[in-house]
Protein backbone atom coordinates (compact mmCIF):
# COMPACT_ATOMS: atom_id res chain seq x y z
CA UNK A 1 0.00 0.00 0.00
CA UNK A 2 2.83 2.36 0.83
CA UNK A 3 4.46 1.83 -2.58
CA UNK A 4 1.17 2.44 -4.38
CA UNK A 5 0.74 5.73 -2.59
CA UNK A 6 4.30 6.90 -3.26
CA UNK A 7 3.87 6.39 -7.02
CA UNK A 8 1.57 9.43 -7.14
CA UNK A 9 3.59 11.54 -4.73
CA UNK A 10 6.25 12.40 -7.29
CA UNK A 11 7.06 15.63 -9.15
CA UNK A 12 5.90 14.16 -12.48
CA UNK A 13 2.46 13.60 -10.95
CA UNK A 14 2.33 17.24 -9.82
CA UNK A 15 3.39 18.43 -13.29
CA UNK A 16 0.76 16.21 -14.87
CA UNK A 17 -1.90 17.70 -12.60
CA UNK A 18 -0.97 21.20 -13.77
CA UNK A 19 -0.85 20.35 -17.48
CA UNK A 20 -4.09 18.38 -17.48
CA UNK A 21 -6.12 20.88 -15.48
CA UNK A 22 -4.66 24.25 -16.53
CA UNK A 23 -3.90 24.05 -20.27
CA UNK A 24 -7.03 22.60 -21.98
CA UNK A 25 -9.83 25.02 -22.93
CA UNK A 26 -7.71 28.16 -22.30
CA UNK A 27 -9.04 29.68 -25.52
CA UNK A 28 -12.58 28.30 -25.37
CA UNK A 29 -14.20 31.57 -24.29
CA UNK A 30 -13.46 35.20 -25.10
CA UNK A 31 -11.43 37.23 -22.64
CA UNK A 32 -13.59 38.78 -19.96
CA UNK A 33 -13.97 42.52 -19.51
CA UNK A 34 -12.24 44.34 -17.83
CA UNK A 35 -8.97 42.91 -16.60
CA UNK A 36 -8.35 40.04 -19.01
CA UNK A 37 -9.04 42.19 -22.07
CA UNK A 38 -7.17 45.14 -20.58
CA UNK A 39 -3.86 43.27 -20.24
CA UNK A 40 -4.19 41.37 -23.52
CA UNK A 41 -4.88 44.63 -25.36
CA UNK A 42 -1.75 46.19 -23.85
CA UNK A 43 0.24 43.22 -25.16
CA UNK A 44 -1.38 43.54 -28.60
CA UNK A 45 -0.53 47.23 -28.78
CA UNK A 46 3.06 46.51 -27.74
CA UNK A 47 3.31 44.11 -30.67
CA UNK A 48 1.83 46.62 -33.10
CA UNK A 49 3.86 49.65 -32.01
CA UNK A 50 7.08 47.83 -31.19
CA UNK A 51 7.37 49.92 -28.02
CA UNK A 52 8.00 47.31 -25.32
CA UNK A 53 8.82 49.69 -22.50
CA UNK A 54 5.52 51.57 -22.48
CA UNK A 55 2.34 49.87 -21.32
CA UNK A 56 -0.50 51.43 -23.28
CA UNK A 57 -4.23 51.24 -23.88
CA UNK A 58 -5.78 52.88 -26.91
CA UNK A 59 -2.17 53.71 -27.87
CA UNK A 60 -1.91 56.05 -24.88
CA UNK A 61 0.28 55.50 -21.78
CA UNK A 62 -1.41 53.20 -19.28
CA UNK A 63 0.33 53.89 -15.98
CA UNK A 64 -1.80 51.62 -13.78
CA UNK A 65 0.25 48.46 -14.41
CA UNK A 66 3.98 47.73 -14.91
CA UNK A 67 5.13 45.84 -18.01
CA UNK A 68 6.44 42.43 -16.81
CA UNK A 69 3.25 40.39 -17.21
CA UNK A 70 2.48 42.21 -20.46
CA UNK A 71 5.90 41.13 -21.77
CA UNK A 72 5.04 37.52 -20.96
CA UNK A 73 1.81 37.85 -22.92
CA UNK A 74 3.73 39.41 -25.82
CA UNK A 75 6.04 36.38 -25.92
CA UNK A 76 3.04 34.08 -25.82
CA UNK A 77 1.30 36.01 -28.61
CA UNK A 78 4.41 35.84 -30.75
CA UNK A 79 4.26 32.07 -30.34
CA UNK A 80 0.53 31.34 -30.52
CA UNK A 81 -0.88 34.45 -32.20
CA UNK A 82 -3.03 37.25 -30.82
CA UNK A 83 -5.82 35.23 -29.24
CA UNK A 84 -7.36 34.11 -25.98
CA UNK A 85 -5.12 31.05 -25.58
CA UNK A 86 -1.99 33.15 -25.86
CA UNK A 87 -3.28 35.73 -23.37
CA UNK A 88 -3.94 33.04 -20.76
CA UNK A 89 -1.04 30.69 -21.44
CA UNK A 90 1.50 32.52 -19.18
CA UNK A 91 -0.72 31.79 -16.19
CA UNK A 92 -0.93 28.10 -17.08
CA UNK A 93 2.89 28.10 -17.08
CA UNK A 94 3.14 29.76 -13.68
CA UNK A 95 0.48 27.33 -12.46
CA UNK A 96 2.84 24.47 -13.30
CA UNK A 97 5.76 26.28 -11.67
CA UNK A 98 3.72 27.10 -8.56
CA UNK A 99 2.58 23.51 -7.97
CA UNK A 100 6.13 22.21 -8.42
CA UNK A 101 7.38 24.87 -6.01
CA UNK A 102 4.85 23.73 -3.43
CA UNK A 103 5.90 20.13 -3.94
CA UNK A 104 9.64 20.68 -3.56
CA UNK A 105 9.30 23.21 -0.74
CA UNK A 106 6.87 20.94 1.08
CA UNK A 107 9.19 17.98 0.57
CA UNK A 108 12.05 19.99 2.07
CA UNK A 109 9.94 21.10 5.05
CA UNK A 110 8.38 17.71 5.74
CA UNK A 111 8.40 15.01 3.04
CA UNK A 112 7.12 14.15 -0.44
CA UNK A 113 3.66 13.29 0.84
CA UNK A 114 3.24 16.74 2.33
CA UNK A 115 4.56 18.38 -0.85
CA UNK A 116 2.07 16.49 -2.98
CA UNK A 117 -0.75 17.24 -0.53
CA UNK A 118 0.06 20.96 -0.66
CA UNK A 119 0.00 21.01 -4.47
CA UNK A 120 -3.20 18.94 -4.53
CA UNK A 121 -4.87 21.23 -2.01
CA UNK A 122 -4.18 24.21 -4.27
CA UNK A 123 -5.29 22.69 -7.56
CA UNK A 124 -8.30 21.15 -5.80
CA UNK A 125 -9.81 24.43 -4.57
CA UNK A 126 -12.22 26.65 -6.51
CA UNK A 127 -10.70 30.09 -7.14
CA UNK A 128 -7.04 29.05 -6.76
CA UNK A 129 -7.67 26.53 -9.55
CA UNK A 130 -9.44 29.03 -11.82
CA UNK A 131 -6.78 31.73 -11.54
CA UNK A 132 -4.29 29.66 -13.53
CA UNK A 133 -6.83 29.47 -16.36
CA UNK A 134 -7.22 33.25 -16.51
CA UNK A 135 -5.42 36.10 -18.24
CA UNK A 136 -4.95 38.38 -15.22
CA UNK A 137 -1.73 39.52 -13.59
CA UNK A 138 -2.13 38.12 -10.08
CA UNK A 139 -0.81 34.53 -10.46
CA UNK A 140 2.67 35.82 -11.41
CA UNK A 141 2.49 38.72 -8.98
CA UNK A 142 1.54 36.44 -6.10
CA UNK A 143 4.22 33.89 -6.98
CA UNK A 144 6.98 36.50 -6.85
CA UNK A 145 5.73 37.83 -3.50
CA UNK A 146 5.48 34.31 -2.13
CA UNK A 147 9.09 33.53 -3.06
CA UNK A 148 10.18 36.78 -1.42
CA UNK A 149 8.36 35.87 1.80
CA UNK A 150 9.78 32.33 1.80
CA UNK A 151 13.32 33.63 1.40
CA UNK A 152 12.77 36.08 4.28
CA UNK A 153 12.32 33.14 6.65
CA UNK A 154 14.99 33.59 9.39
CA UNK A 155 18.45 32.87 8.03
CA UNK A 156 21.97 34.20 8.40
CA UNK A 157 22.68 33.89 4.68
CA UNK A 158 22.84 37.30 2.95
CA UNK A 159 22.22 35.66 -0.43
CA UNK A 160 18.69 34.68 0.65
CA UNK A 161 17.88 38.30 1.44
CA UNK A 162 19.32 39.39 -1.88
CA UNK A 163 17.01 37.01 -3.74
CA UNK A 164 14.11 38.00 -1.50
CA UNK A 165 14.68 41.56 -2.68
CA UNK A 166 14.94 40.44 -6.31
CA UNK A 167 11.62 38.63 -6.20
CA UNK A 168 9.95 41.52 -4.37
CA UNK A 169 11.28 43.80 -7.09
CA UNK A 170 9.94 41.47 -9.79
CA UNK A 171 6.56 41.65 -8.06
CA UNK A 172 6.77 45.44 -8.34
CA UNK A 173 7.56 45.14 -12.05
CA UNK A 174 4.50 42.88 -12.34
CA UNK A 175 1.84 44.90 -10.52
CA UNK A 176 3.29 47.72 -8.45
CA UNK A 177 4.79 48.79 -5.09
CA UNK A 178 2.57 46.49 -3.01
CA UNK A 179 4.93 43.76 -4.25
CA UNK A 180 7.47 45.05 -1.73
CA UNK A 181 4.90 46.10 0.87
CA UNK A 182 3.35 42.68 1.49
CA UNK A 183 6.65 40.81 2.08
CA UNK A 184 7.90 43.63 4.31
CA UNK A 185 4.74 43.72 6.42
CA UNK A 186 4.77 39.92 6.67
CA UNK A 187 8.37 40.01 7.89
CA UNK A 188 7.40 42.59 10.51
CA UNK A 189 4.34 40.62 11.65
CA UNK A 190 6.37 37.40 11.90
CA UNK A 191 9.07 39.04 14.00
CA UNK A 192 6.49 40.72 16.28
CA UNK A 193 4.52 37.52 16.93
CA UNK A 194 7.70 35.52 17.47
CA UNK A 195 9.01 38.15 19.88
CA UNK A 196 5.89 38.49 22.01
CA UNK A 197 5.25 34.76 22.34
CA UNK A 198 8.86 33.89 23.14
CA UNK A 199 9.79 33.29 26.77
CA UNK A 200 12.68 35.71 26.44
CA UNK A 201 13.64 38.29 23.78
CA UNK A 202 16.75 36.26 22.95
CA UNK A 203 14.55 33.47 21.58
CA UNK A 204 12.93 35.76 18.98
CA UNK A 205 14.25 35.50 15.40
CA UNK A 206 17.23 37.72 14.79
CA UNK A 207 17.51 39.64 11.55
CA UNK A 208 20.85 41.34 11.14
CA UNK A 209 20.92 44.91 9.93
CA UNK A 210 23.14 43.78 7.07
CA UNK A 211 20.61 41.25 5.75
CA UNK A 212 17.68 43.66 6.09
CA UNK A 213 19.72 46.31 4.30
CA UNK A 214 20.47 43.88 1.45
CA UNK A 215 16.77 43.08 1.09
CA UNK A 216 15.71 46.74 1.22
CA UNK A 217 18.44 47.89 -1.16
CA UNK A 218 17.77 45.18 -3.75
CA UNK A 219 13.99 45.60 -3.68
CA UNK A 220 14.35 49.39 -3.58
CA UNK A 221 16.67 49.55 -6.59
CA UNK A 222 14.36 47.39 -8.69
CA UNK A 223 11.37 49.48 -7.63
CA UNK A 224 13.24 52.67 -8.41
CA UNK A 225 14.24 51.23 -11.79
CA UNK A 226 10.60 50.72 -12.71
CA UNK A 227 9.64 54.23 -11.56
CA UNK A 228 12.50 55.75 -13.57
CA UNK A 229 11.41 53.72 -16.59
CA UNK A 230 7.94 55.30 -16.36
CA UNK A 231 9.39 58.79 -16.10
CA UNK A 232 11.88 58.18 -18.92
CA UNK A 233 9.30 56.74 -21.31
CA UNK A 234 6.15 58.70 -20.50
CA UNK A 235 7.22 61.72 -18.49
CA UNK A 236 6.93 62.95 -14.93
CA UNK A 237 3.21 63.70 -15.30
CA UNK A 238 2.48 60.05 -16.02
CA UNK A 239 4.33 58.98 -12.87
CA UNK A 240 2.39 61.50 -10.80
CA UNK A 241 -0.84 60.18 -12.33
CA UNK A 242 0.19 56.67 -11.26
CA UNK A 243 0.74 57.83 -7.67
CA UNK A 244 -2.70 59.46 -7.72
CA UNK A 245 -4.16 56.18 -8.98
CA UNK A 246 -2.58 54.29 -6.06
CA UNK A 247 -4.06 56.82 -3.66
CA UNK A 248 -7.53 56.39 -5.18
CA UNK A 249 -7.28 52.61 -4.87
CA UNK A 250 -6.47 52.85 -1.18
CA UNK A 251 -8.59 55.80 -0.11
CA UNK A 252 -11.61 55.69 -2.42
CA UNK A 253 -13.84 53.12 -4.11
CA UNK A 254 -12.10 53.17 -7.48
CA UNK A 255 -14.15 52.07 -10.50
CA UNK A 256 -17.30 51.36 -8.46
CA UNK A 257 -15.55 48.58 -6.55
CA UNK A 258 -16.48 49.72 -3.05
CA UNK A 259 -17.46 46.83 -0.76
CA UNK A 260 -17.89 46.34 3.00
CA UNK A 261 -14.91 45.64 5.24
CA UNK A 262 -15.67 41.91 5.49
CA UNK A 263 -15.85 41.47 1.69
CA UNK A 264 -12.61 39.50 1.31
CA UNK A 265 -13.42 37.23 4.24
CA UNK A 266 -16.59 36.09 2.45
CA UNK A 267 -14.81 35.83 -0.91
CA UNK A 268 -12.05 33.64 0.51
CA UNK A 269 -14.37 31.49 2.65
CA UNK A 270 -16.69 30.62 -0.24
CA UNK A 271 -14.32 30.92 -3.19
CA UNK A 272 -11.39 28.96 -1.73
CA UNK A 273 -13.41 25.95 -0.64
CA UNK A 274 -12.34 23.40 0.56
CA UNK A 275 -9.01 24.81 1.82
CA UNK A 276 -10.86 27.80 3.31
CA UNK A 277 -12.52 25.43 5.80
CA UNK A 278 -9.69 22.92 6.20
CA UNK A 279 -7.23 25.73 6.96
CA UNK A 280 -9.46 27.37 9.58
CA UNK A 281 -7.97 25.56 12.61
CA UNK A 282 -4.64 27.26 11.90
CA UNK A 283 -6.02 30.49 10.45
CA UNK A 284 -7.93 31.08 13.69
CA UNK A 285 -4.85 30.23 15.74
CA UNK A 286 -3.85 33.89 15.42
CA UNK A 287 -6.26 34.51 18.31
CA UNK A 288 -4.58 31.89 20.55
CA UNK A 289 -2.51 34.46 22.52
CA UNK A 290 -5.71 36.38 23.29
CA UNK A 291 -7.44 33.21 24.54
CA UNK A 292 -4.44 32.37 26.67
CA UNK A 293 -4.36 35.87 28.12
CA UNK A 294 -7.89 35.56 29.48
CA UNK A 295 -6.95 32.37 31.29
CA UNK A 296 -8.03 29.65 28.88
CA UNK A 297 -6.09 27.01 27.00
CA UNK A 298 -6.39 27.58 23.23
CA UNK A 299 -7.51 24.49 21.29
CA UNK A 300 -5.25 25.47 18.38
CA UNK A 301 -2.02 27.02 19.68
CA UNK A 302 -0.11 29.44 17.50
CA UNK A 303 2.04 27.44 15.04
CA UNK A 304 5.78 27.91 14.96
CA UNK A 305 8.45 28.31 12.29
CA UNK A 306 7.42 28.36 8.65
CA UNK A 307 3.75 27.77 9.54
CA UNK A 308 3.77 30.98 11.59
CA UNK A 309 5.28 32.83 8.63
CA UNK A 310 2.43 31.58 6.41
CA UNK A 311 -0.13 32.55 9.04
CA UNK A 312 1.33 36.06 9.12
CA UNK A 313 1.23 36.28 5.33
CA UNK A 314 -2.44 35.27 5.29
CA UNK A 315 -3.52 37.84 7.86
CA UNK A 316 -1.37 40.66 6.46
CA UNK A 317 -3.07 40.27 3.06
CA UNK A 318 -6.55 39.99 4.57
CA UNK A 319 -6.12 43.04 6.81
CA UNK A 320 -4.42 45.25 4.20
CA UNK A 321 -6.98 44.62 1.48
CA UNK A 322 -9.89 44.86 3.89
CA UNK A 323 -8.68 48.34 4.83
CA UNK A 324 -8.16 49.38 1.20
CA UNK A 325 -11.38 51.00 -0.05
CA UNK A 326 -11.27 49.48 -3.54
CA UNK A 327 -12.17 45.81 -3.22
CA UNK A 328 -11.99 43.34 -6.12
CA UNK A 329 -12.06 39.54 -5.85
CA UNK A 330 -8.45 38.97 -6.91
CA UNK A 331 -7.01 41.51 -4.46
CA UNK A 332 -7.05 38.80 -1.76
CA UNK A 333 -5.68 36.08 -4.06
CA UNK A 334 -2.29 36.19 -2.31
CA UNK A 335 -4.00 34.40 0.60
CA UNK A 336 -4.33 31.28 -1.58
CA UNK A 337 -0.64 30.46 -1.05
CA UNK A 338 -0.51 30.48 2.76
CA UNK A 339 -4.07 29.15 3.06
CA UNK A 340 -3.27 26.10 0.93
CA UNK A 341 -0.19 25.46 3.08
CA UNK A 342 -2.08 25.77 6.37
CA UNK A 343 -4.85 23.48 5.11
CA UNK A 344 -2.31 20.92 3.87
CA UNK A 345 -0.42 21.10 7.18
CA UNK A 346 -3.55 20.49 9.24
CA UNK A 347 -4.58 17.58 7.01
CA UNK A 348 -1.07 16.14 7.11
CA UNK A 349 -1.03 16.22 10.91
CA UNK A 350 -4.53 14.75 10.95
CA UNK A 351 -3.28 11.89 8.80
CA UNK A 352 -0.48 11.40 11.33
CA UNK A 353 -3.04 11.41 14.20
CA UNK A 354 -1.37 14.50 15.66
CA UNK A 355 -4.61 16.51 15.61
CA UNK A 356 -8.26 15.55 15.79
CA UNK A 357 -11.02 16.52 13.38
CA UNK A 358 -13.46 18.68 15.37
CA UNK A 359 -17.20 18.63 14.75
CA UNK A 360 -17.28 22.32 13.92
CA UNK A 361 -14.99 21.72 10.93
CA UNK A 362 -17.45 19.13 9.60
CA UNK A 363 -20.32 21.58 10.12
CA UNK A 364 -18.51 24.38 8.29
CA UNK A 365 -17.50 21.95 5.58
CA UNK A 366 -21.12 20.98 4.96
CA UNK A 367 -22.53 24.51 5.21
CA UNK A 368 -19.98 26.20 2.93
CA UNK A 369 -20.04 23.24 0.55
CA UNK A 370 -23.83 23.43 0.39
CA UNK A 371 -23.78 27.20 -0.36
CA UNK A 372 -21.20 26.67 -3.09
CA UNK A 373 -23.08 23.72 -4.57
CA UNK A 374 -26.28 25.75 -4.52
CA UNK A 375 -24.54 28.49 -6.52
CA UNK A 376 -23.25 25.91 -9.02
CA UNK A 377 -26.82 24.63 -9.43
CA UNK A 378 -28.39 28.08 -9.59
CA UNK A 379 -26.45 29.32 -12.62
CA UNK A 380 -27.71 26.62 -15.02
CA UNK A 381 -31.21 26.60 -13.52
CA UNK A 382 -31.60 30.36 -14.07
CA UNK A 383 -30.48 29.87 -17.66
CA UNK A 384 -32.77 26.89 -18.27
CA UNK A 385 -35.83 28.47 -16.63
CA UNK A 386 -35.25 32.09 -17.61
CA UNK A 387 -38.93 32.88 -18.02
CA UNK A 388 -39.62 31.82 -14.45
CA UNK A 389 -36.80 33.81 -12.83
CA UNK A 390 -36.79 37.09 -14.81
CA UNK A 391 -39.95 38.55 -13.16
CA UNK A 392 -38.06 38.45 -9.85
CA UNK A 393 -34.93 40.19 -11.15
CA UNK A 394 -34.95 43.94 -10.61
CA UNK A 395 -32.20 44.79 -13.10
CA UNK A 396 -33.12 45.53 -16.71
CA UNK A 397 -29.59 44.88 -17.94
CA UNK A 398 -29.45 41.41 -16.36
CA UNK A 399 -32.94 40.64 -17.66
CA UNK A 400 -31.78 41.71 -21.12
CA UNK A 401 -28.67 39.53 -20.84
CA UNK A 402 -30.82 36.53 -20.01
CA UNK A 403 -32.66 36.88 -23.33
CA UNK A 404 -29.53 35.69 -25.16
CA UNK A 405 -30.12 32.45 -27.11
CA UNK A 406 -27.91 30.23 -24.96
CA UNK A 407 -28.56 26.53 -25.37
CA UNK A 408 -28.61 24.38 -22.23
CA UNK A 409 -28.72 20.60 -22.34
CA UNK A 410 -30.63 20.41 -19.06
CA UNK A 411 -28.15 18.33 -17.08
CA UNK A 412 -25.73 21.14 -16.14
CA UNK A 413 -27.32 21.82 -12.76
CA UNK A 414 -26.47 18.26 -11.69
CA UNK A 415 -22.83 19.33 -11.37
CA UNK A 416 -23.75 21.15 -8.16
CA UNK A 417 -25.85 18.24 -6.89
CA UNK A 418 -23.09 15.74 -7.62
CA UNK A 419 -20.48 17.92 -5.97
CA UNK A 420 -22.44 18.17 -2.73
CA UNK A 421 -22.91 14.40 -2.74
CA UNK A 422 -19.13 14.01 -3.03
CA UNK A 423 -18.64 16.43 -0.13
CA UNK A 424 -20.95 14.30 2.01
CA UNK A 425 -19.22 11.10 0.86
CA UNK A 426 -15.80 12.54 1.77
CA UNK A 427 -17.01 13.37 5.27
CA UNK A 428 -18.27 9.80 5.63
CA UNK A 429 -15.05 8.33 4.27
CA UNK A 430 -12.84 10.26 6.69
CA UNK A 431 -13.71 7.78 9.42
CA UNK A 432 -12.76 4.77 7.26
CA UNK A 433 -9.96 5.96 4.99
CA UNK A 434 -8.51 9.40 5.71
CA UNK A 435 -6.25 9.62 2.68
CA UNK A 436 -9.01 8.53 0.31
CA UNK A 437 -11.36 11.14 1.77
CA UNK A 438 -8.81 13.91 1.22
CA UNK A 439 -8.00 12.85 -2.33
CA UNK A 440 -11.70 12.46 -3.15
CA UNK A 441 -12.68 16.01 -2.25
CA UNK A 442 -9.64 17.66 -3.88
CA UNK A 443 -9.73 15.66 -7.11
CA UNK A 444 -13.50 16.13 -7.32
CA UNK A 445 -13.14 19.90 -6.96
CA UNK A 446 -10.39 20.05 -9.61
CA UNK A 447 -12.46 17.92 -11.98
CA UNK A 448 -15.55 20.02 -11.31
CA UNK A 449 -13.71 23.25 -12.21
CA UNK A 450 -12.29 21.58 -15.32
CA UNK A 451 -15.75 20.52 -16.54
CA UNK A 452 -17.45 23.74 -15.46
CA UNK A 453 -14.87 25.78 -17.38
CA UNK A 454 -15.51 23.75 -20.52
CA UNK A 455 -19.31 23.50 -20.38
CA UNK A 456 -20.87 26.19 -18.18
CA UNK A 457 -18.49 29.18 -18.38
CA UNK A 458 -18.98 29.57 -22.17
CA UNK A 459 -22.72 29.75 -21.55
CA UNK A 460 -22.21 32.40 -18.85
CA UNK A 461 -20.21 34.39 -21.38
CA UNK A 462 -23.06 33.93 -23.83
CA UNK A 463 -25.24 35.98 -21.51
CA UNK A 464 -22.76 38.58 -20.29
CA UNK A 465 -20.72 39.73 -23.30
CA UNK A 466 -21.04 37.46 -26.35
CA UNK A 467 -23.48 39.79 -28.10
CA UNK A 468 -21.32 42.90 -27.93
CA UNK A 469 -18.08 41.03 -28.73
CA UNK A 470 -19.69 39.45 -31.79
CA UNK A 471 -20.62 42.95 -32.92
CA UNK A 472 -17.07 44.25 -32.51
CA UNK A 473 -15.68 41.28 -34.41
CA UNK A 474 -18.19 41.79 -37.23
CA UNK A 475 -16.88 45.34 -37.74
CA UNK A 476 -13.20 44.38 -37.66
CA UNK A 477 -11.19 45.80 -40.56
CA UNK A 478 -13.81 48.41 -41.52
CA UNK A 479 -12.91 52.11 -41.67
CA UNK A 480 -15.30 53.14 -38.92
CA UNK A 481 -15.46 54.24 -35.32
CA UNK A 482 -16.75 51.84 -32.67
CA UNK A 483 -17.20 52.86 -29.05
CA UNK A 484 -19.21 52.04 -25.88
CA UNK A 485 -21.25 54.90 -24.44
CA UNK A 486 -22.53 55.18 -20.89
CA UNK A 487 -20.22 52.43 -19.60
CA UNK A 488 -16.54 51.53 -19.59
CA UNK A 489 -15.11 48.64 -21.57
CA UNK A 490 -11.88 47.46 -23.18
CA UNK A 491 -13.53 44.96 -25.53
CA UNK A 492 -13.79 47.43 -28.41
CA UNK A 493 -9.99 47.64 -28.57
CA UNK A 494 -9.09 43.95 -28.58
CA UNK A 495 -12.01 42.50 -30.53
CA UNK A 496 -12.43 45.31 -33.06
CA UNK A 497 -8.62 45.35 -33.21
CA UNK A 498 -8.42 49.10 -33.31
CA UNK A 499 -5.46 50.17 -35.46
CA UNK A 500 -2.95 52.86 -34.48
CA UNK A 501 -3.13 56.36 -35.89
CA UNK A 502 -6.85 56.92 -35.27
CA UNK A 503 -7.57 60.53 -34.35
CA UNK A 504 -7.66 61.03 -30.55
CA UNK A 505 -11.16 62.55 -30.63
CA UNK A 506 -12.48 59.12 -31.62
CA UNK A 507 -11.97 58.01 -28.02
CA UNK A 508 -14.17 60.79 -26.70
CA UNK A 509 -17.84 59.94 -26.20
CA UNK A 510 -18.98 63.56 -26.49
CA UNK A 511 -17.16 64.05 -29.81
CA UNK A 512 -18.48 60.79 -31.23
CA UNK A 513 -22.06 61.80 -30.42
CA UNK A 514 -21.98 65.54 -31.17
CA UNK A 515 -18.71 66.32 -32.92
CA UNK A 516 -17.81 66.44 -36.64
CA UNK A 517 -17.28 62.71 -37.11
CA UNK A 518 -15.72 61.87 -40.47
CA UNK A 519 -16.55 58.14 -40.58
CA UNK A 520 -19.55 55.92 -39.95
CA UNK A 521 -19.78 55.57 -36.18
CA UNK A 522 -21.27 52.74 -34.17
CA UNK A 523 -22.04 53.30 -30.51
CA UNK A 524 -23.09 50.65 -28.01
CA UNK A 525 -24.87 51.24 -24.72
CA UNK A 526 -26.30 49.07 -21.99
CA UNK A 527 -30.09 48.94 -21.94
CA UNK A 528 -30.23 50.36 -18.41
CA UNK A 529 -28.14 53.37 -19.48
CA UNK A 530 -29.40 53.94 -23.02
CA UNK A 531 -32.40 56.19 -22.37
CA UNK A 532 -30.55 59.52 -22.83
CA UNK A 533 -29.32 58.36 -26.25
CA UNK A 534 -32.56 57.02 -27.71
CA UNK A 535 -33.98 60.45 -28.57
CA UNK A 536 -30.70 62.05 -29.58
CA UNK A 537 -31.05 63.59 -33.06
CA UNK A 538 -27.58 62.47 -34.20
CA UNK A 539 -28.09 58.80 -33.35
CA UNK A 540 -30.03 56.16 -35.23
CA UNK A 541 -31.17 53.11 -33.29
CA UNK A 542 -30.03 49.96 -35.09
CA UNK A 543 -31.14 47.23 -32.71
CA UNK A 544 -31.58 46.13 -29.13
CA UNK A 545 -30.17 42.74 -28.33
CA UNK A 546 -29.59 40.84 -25.08
CA UNK A 547 -29.21 43.87 -22.84
CA UNK A 548 -27.29 46.06 -25.29
CA UNK A 549 -28.53 48.90 -27.48
CA UNK A 550 -26.74 49.64 -30.76
CA UNK A 551 -26.73 53.08 -32.41
CA UNK A 552 -25.29 54.37 -35.66
CA UNK A 553 -24.21 57.85 -36.61
CA UNK A 554 -23.45 58.88 -40.18
CA UNK A 555 -20.54 61.19 -41.03
CA UNK A 556 -21.57 64.80 -40.42
CA UNK A 557 -20.11 66.55 -43.46
CA UNK A 558 -21.65 69.90 -42.55
CA UNK A 559 -19.97 69.93 -39.16
CA UNK A 560 -16.73 68.75 -40.75
CA UNK A 561 -16.89 71.67 -43.16
CA UNK A 562 -17.64 74.11 -40.34
CA UNK A 563 -14.74 72.77 -38.28
CA UNK A 564 -12.38 73.19 -41.26
CA UNK A 565 -13.69 76.68 -42.14
CA UNK A 566 -14.69 78.37 -38.88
Amino acid sequence: MKNQQSIFEKPWAVALLAIVFFVPFLGKVHLFDWDEINFAESAREMLITGNYLRVQIDYQPFWEKPPLFIWLQVLSMKTFGVNEFAARFPNAVIGLVTLLTFYFLGKRLYNARFGFLWALAYVGSITPHLYFKSGIIDPWFNYFMFLSVVLLFPSDKPLRFFWAGVFAGLAVWTKGPVGVGIPTLTLGAYWALSYFQSKSPSQAPIYSFKNLFIFGLTAGLLTLGWMLAIIWESGWATFVAFLEYLYRLGATSEADHGQPFYYHFVVVLIGCFPISVLGLPYVLAIFAPLVKKIGKTPKNPLPQGFALLMLCLFWVVMIVFSIVKTKIVHYSSMTYFPLSFLAALWLYRWLQNQVTWPKWVSTFFLVVGFVLSLALMAVPLIGIYTAFFTPYIDDTFVVGNLQAPVEWKGYEWFFGVGYFCIICAALFLKNQNKLLAIRTVFFATALLMFIYSAIVVPKIEGYTQQTVIDFYESKRGQDIYVWPIGFKSYAQFFYFKKPPGVRPEASNEEWLINGPVDKPTFLISRIDRAEPYRSHPNLELIKEENGFVFFRRKPDYQKISESLNP
